[in-house]
């Protein structure tokens, strides 16, 4: 069932959405070579609690962190460590969650560490150019498919291939709500878009083989053959005005 939401509900949902931002802006300032992801790990949870919220990963289903910081070939879920030093030329995934007021927040970005490749640049910016492709098909009216189809096409025009085991998801109370966003086009229409729906829209692609294994620790996902991986995610409210980024300052 898709939850539609009430006005008091969007408006603690773009608190929490807020906080996301904040925390995805101010993030970037210390992703630098030599950074650890633990370092990283602590200063957003740090933050978030600063902010009179409450992280959204830790504990969840086990997971033992506040953000999630996946390195080059991890597409996500990668686990903070106190022994991963961050490296010149090294892309990290940032998905953070904070729970405020009972409702969650939650969006990613990836960034560039140090300097890098015109590659990795390339597939860093067309999976962000398909993120607000998919944004613009969330529409009163439209179908979650034209969310999906739209990420699909601008993917695909740069030969890049996207990640198929990973999905969007609607959010509000729960991390996880119907309806499920699929970056490509399976073919299926999905259920129409409705005024108050909110949804958390999250293309992750990669420059060689959509497939992805869970290495040992039961929750980083990486591509199987090594590649590179981005991912970039927000939070949006489907509005009788058209899409309204949460996860934006």
């Amino acid at each position: 069932m898709i939850i539609l939401k009430t006005d008091r509900e969007l408006k603690l949902m773009r608190e929490a959405n807020r906080i996301i931002a904040v925390i995805l802006n101010d993030i970037e300032s210390i992703i630098n070579p030599g950074a650890t992801t633990y370092e990283l790990d602590q200063w957003a949870e740090t933050h978030i609690l600063d902010m009179k919220a409450k992280p959204a990963f830790k504990g969840y289903r086990g997971f033992p962190a506040t953000l999630c910081t996946s390195v080059n070939n991890e597409v996500v879920h990668g686990i903070p460590l106190k022994n991963r030093k961050l490296q010149d030329g090294d892309i990290i995934g940032i998905d953070v969650g904070c729970i405020y007021k009972n409702f969650y927040g939650d969006g990613a970005w990836t960034y560039p560490v140090g300097d890098i490749s015109s590659d990795a640049s390339d597939l860093m910016g067309t999976c962000r150019d398909s993120l607000y492709k998919g944004i613009e098909q969330a529409r009163e009216g439209n179908r979650v498919s034209d969310i999906s189809n739209a990420i699909d096409k601008c993917v695909r025009s740069k030969d890049y291939e996207i990640i198929r085991d990973l999905t969007g998801h609607g959010i509000g109370r729960s991390l996880h709500e119907e309806p499920q966003i699929l970056n490509f086009n399976c073919g299926i229409k999905g259920p129409k878009l409705k005024a108050n729906m909110t949804l958390s829209i999250e293309p992750m692609i990669t420059n060689g083989s959509y497939e992805v294994k869970t290495l040992d620790d039961n929750w980083t996902v990486v591509t199987v053959d090594g590649s590179l991986s981005a991912h970039y995610e927000h939070t949006v409210a489907i509005t009788e005005n058209g899409p309204e980024i949460m996860t934006r300052l």
